[in-house]
């Protein structure tokens, strides 16, 4: 009964998304504030039937209800409680569902705290939003109900997809979703703003907290994805330029443009079209990404589904969205003035070649991602775009981007002068570059990887210190005023500074893993030792044991350093019966300087056992600067000015043009 009552409020959801898309537009077009206002109780209503569905599709998993055709063919009996939940979205149509439920939230919460929106505003977003959620509404319900029934059902199910079965994949793809599906909020402020004709320093200061908000998600769901990658895969890597993890990276970097774009909207009233472009292709590239994971064109551990009828529906989703809100764009193009102007120095041109540099950046991660289907459609022959490419196109610009950033984080707007702007960075340069020296005459090899990656991360970090020591005057004034001055800071640029240092962080850990991991593979029976790297390992015994929904293998092993015991690392196989499928569960001793990576393989002859081990230098800072870039998003999005809300907008004269470039 339950089963049904959640279906039964996927449909009504479906049509109250049909009201609020509709009602609420020509209400704003026709000046009409009664229509205006089903708004707000309809993505209320909207959001609390959704979430009723989701909650009913979750109750049937906790229940093993295998007469839910999605239960049995992503569940099982035994699988553990944390599992039987996560296996609500660890599949195509739960997923969705997740996905559409996130949808509404958003909504709903410009309804609950959009209160200083102006009323045609807000009904335009929230209908836009409402357009989305039709899309997706009417893609479940038609390819893809999670609440079908099975007349004949199994006595038990077939269980929940081995390498989802981990806590880092239990809360991955909802912070990714969050991410993902939160930047359909400045999809719906840009569109409503080009249908309104309006955009200026108080739409921007609307739009920065939703972006910002979806770029932490997405920080926070692109680290857990990595970092689960990391351990439980067993292949020791942390990033594979796999195409599912291009296609949330991808929304980031386009996210992490927009929020720097619409500061300058905010602050000088420019670089507006361009912003409200940003802010399409974001959710755009969401869509994509959607569209990549759902459509079966390609074949990735990620990938939920593998059906055509769904992939065609998709395309005709992203079609209406993408191509419908570039065409609006196109028209509006002519239309569009800019109020301001700034110098090649400034801190506007700065953000300009961060926006160019991640834009670019994106399109490269694009174009490697989607050249190999091209291709196979024009030649019919099947090609692969792997790592060296990415590895060799990405990280030039990205050295480019942290290089420039601390010195464009300080200039001054409209006009400024560089030998003045780098007066405070001096001491962060030079301490920069020391630090590089010194990695490069420590470092065995002569690699110029480590030695760069560790200075650009210490000018990252160390500028950003230094910009807030000049803020707050340290050295130049006593210690109570620079305090003073430090806790009157708004908590957006110190968010700013503290996501830059985590950025630095990420870049560290990068270098350091790349140029300074040492990898062993060998064969090696119970009794025997090795060394790897200064570390004596011993593989003591392989013992065999029955898990909850799985059997495995584990391996005792010892590891020593100058013959002194560090720890037992017990790395293990596991195989699960009803999916027939093994996994890796690699054991790693951790540290801030280093990890000791072990996974077992397979049974070699003569009671031989594979063992991969790889030392890991600083891998831990990859995923450290990734919270720590997450933390000052949250401490941005603390900020009064965004808590108080945007300025009131001026009320424009009847022959002013539409303000926006």
């Amino acid at each position: 009964m339950i089963v049904e009552l959640g279906h039964l409020c996927l449909i009504l959801a479906f049509v109250v998304a049909i009201i609020q898309m509709v009602i609420p537009m020509i209400g704003a077009g026709k000046g009409w504030s009664d229509w205006m206002r089903i708004a707000v109780p309809a993505a209320s209503i909207q959001f609390i039937l959704t979430l009723f569905s989701f909650a009913a599709l979750m109750y049937a998993f906790v229940i093993s209800d295998f007469t839910v055709r999605l239960v049995a063919a992503n569940s099982h009996s035994a699988k553990p409680m944390m599992y039987k939940i996560a296996g609500t979205w660890g599949n195509h149509e739960g997923s969705m569902l997740l996905w559409i439920l996130i949808l509404t939230l958003f909504g709903a919460m410009v309804a609950w705290w959009g209160k200083n929106l102006p009323p045609e505003l807000k009904a335009r977003v929230l209908s836009v939003q409402s357009s989305i959620a039709v899309a997706f509404f009417a893609f479940i319900l038609f390819t893809s109900n999670p609440f079908d029934r099975l007349a004949m059902p199994p006595a038990d199910g077939n269980d929940l997809n081995p390498l989802l079965q981990d806590p880092g994949l239990a809360f991955h793809p909802p912070f990714l979703y969050l991410g993902y599906v939160g930047l359909s909020m400045a999809y719906s402020f840009a569109i409503a703003a080009l249908i309104e004709g309006r955009v200026d320093a108080a739409w921007a200061r609307w739009v920065r907290p939703w972006t910002l908000l979806a770029w932490v998600f997405l920080t926070i769901g692109i680290a857990l994805g990595s970092f689960w990658a990391y351990y439980e895969l067993g292949w020791g890597g942390w990033w594979f330029w796999d195409p599912v993890e291009n296609v949330s990276f991808m929304p980031w970097l386009l996210s992490a443009a927009l929020l720097h774009s619409a500061i300058v909207v905010e602050k000088r009233n420019t670089l507006k079209s361009w912003t409200i472009l940003l802010a399409i292709l974001a959710f755009s590239f969401s869509l994509i990404g959607a569209f990549i994971v759902r459509s079966g064109i390609i074949t990735s551990v990620h990938a939920f589904a593998s059906d055509p009828e769904r992939g065609v529906f998709l395309l005709w989703i992203l079609g209406m969205f993408i191509g419908g809100s570039l065409l609006l764009y196109a028209h509006r193009a002519s239309e569009l003035q800019s109020s301001s102007v700034f110098s090649v120095v400034s801190r506007e041109s700065g953000l300009v070649v961060n926006n160019v540099l991640l834009v670019v950046a994106t399109l490269v991660i694009f174009v490697g991602t989607m050249w190999p289907l091209g291709a196979e459609v024009l030649t019919g022959r099947k090609m692969s775009v792997g790592a060296p490419f990415f590895n060799m196109a990405f990280p030039p610009l990205m050295i480019l981007l942290v290089a420039i950033l601390p010195l464009f984080a300080v200039l001054p707007w409209k006009r400024g002068n560089l030998g003045t702007a780098m007066r405070p960075l001096s001491g962060a340069l030079a301490l920069s570059v020391a630090l590089g020296a010194l990695a490069w005459a420590l470092q065995s090899g002569k690699s110029m990887l480590a030695p760069l990656g560790i200075t650009l991360a210490a000018w990252l970090v160390l500028g950003a210190a230094s910009e807030l020591a000049t803020r707050s005057r340290l050295g130049k004034t006593d210690l109570n005023e620079t305090l003073r001055r430090l806790a009157s800071l708004p908590r957006s640029d110190w968010g700013k500074a503290i996501a830059h240092a985590g950025l630095g962080l990420t870049v560290f850990g990068i270098a350091c893993i790349t140029a300074w991991q040492v990898e062993d593979i060998r064969v090696a029976k119970p009794g025997e030792s090795f060394s790897v790297s200064g570390y004596t390992l011993s593989l003591e015994a392989v013992e065999t044991g029955e898990g909850p929904n799985y059997s495995y293998e584990t391996a005792t092993i010892g590891l020593s350093q100058d013959g002194n015991r560090i720890t037992t690392l017990n790395p293990e196989k596991r195989f699960y019966p009803v999916q027939r499928m093994p996994t890796t569960e690699a054991a790693i001793d951790r540290s801030l300087t280093r990890d000791v990576y072990v996974a077992l393989g397979d049974a070699q002859g003569n009671d031989g056992w594979a063992v991969r081990t790889y030392i890991k230098p600083y891998a831990n800072w990859i995923w450290i600067g990734a919270l720590v870039m997450a933390f000052g998003g949250a401490i941005s999005l603390t900020d009064r000015r965004y808590r108080v809300g945007a300025p009131n907008r001026k009320r424009p004269s009847a022959n002013s043009a539409v303000a926006a470039e």
